[in-house]
């Protein structure tokens, strides 16, 4: 009888590390964790930090720039429950260069998001299983549960360099800081995330080039304003649209001659 209580125990411990699940407890469980940060914000992140409501805590970060996934993990954290706490640390790296210069302290952004995760069966053993958060320029959080290191949503990175490809010093006419122009492309992009919820390669690079090299109100013009409704939730369709606008309506943008439509395709 000793046997069989033994042997149920050992099912209900290997069950417990592949489901998911703590067999004690009608709250998932989820041991093992690496954790993994994906930051779109257009600031640095610095760090974060998880909590559940049993206490339980994991942290990530390592100052990832706009754009960044985490390249490293740690191991192994646990996690119950369906509701988490994250504090997060930002910081505006403009700042910190001028902060830097003038010897005084960066001055990091501390932020707090309640996250809710429905319950979720995850493979693998220790180490292998990967806890991602993607952090929105909302300050919204999601999780992902991975198997691996990529996963990048929005490629701030890719964005830019066509900027740069294809305007060449008309970019950055003022300026040789090819780090301080990258970030404002976060910034931009990071704005049409946030009014349209654009994260499509091709979509994001259309809108930072006409919010910055044409007018940066052009999302007010009543055929931009058609153009977003009808592309809503069909990525790549906006930057399409974008490539072939009449240059009637080119023109009217880089003139500043229209009648200024107020923006009615944000998300909320």
């Amino acid at each position: 009888m000793k046997t069989d209580k033994h042997a149920l125990c050992l099912i209900l411990l290997s069950l417990t590390l592949i489901g998911g699940c703590d067999a004690f407890s009608s709250e998932p469980t989820y041991g093992g964790l690496s954790i993994e940060g994906f930051n779109y914000t257009p600031y640095n992140l610095d760090r974060f930090v998880i909590t559940d409501k049993y206490g339980n805590r994991a942290g990530g970060g390592g100052d990832l720039m706009p754009g960044s996934g985490e390249g490293s993990l740690s191991c192994c954290y646990k996690l119950k429950g369906t509701d988490f706490t994250v504090d997060w640390y930002v910081y505006d790296a403009d700042l910190a260069i001028k902060a830097i210069h003038a010897q005084q302290p960066i001055q990091d952004i501390h932020k707090i998001t309640q996250v809710h995760l429905p319950p979720t069966k995850v493979a693998g053993g220790a180490g292998e299983r990967i806890l991602g958060l993607h952090f929105y320029p909302d300050d919204h959080i999601e999780f992902e549960f991975r198997r691996d290191l990529s996963g990048t949503r929005i490629f701030y990175a890719e964005i830019d360099d066509w900027v740069v490809k294809k305007q060449g010093k008309t970019f950055d006419p003022h300026s040789g800081d090819d780090a301080a122009a990258f970030r404002r492309t976060a910034r931009i992009a990071s704005e049409g995330w946030i009014r349209y919820r654009l994260t499509n390669t091709q979509d994001l690079e259309q809108y930072v080039y006409y919010t910055l090299l044409v007018n940066p109100n052009f999302d007010k013009h009543p055929a931009i304003q058609k153009i977003l409704a009808e592309t809503k939730d069909k990525p790549g369709a906006f930057g399409a649209a974008m490539e072939t606008l009449p240059a009637a309506i080119v023109m009217e943008l880089k003139n500043d001659k229209f009648e200024h439509a107020p923006t009615g395709a944000t998300h909320g």
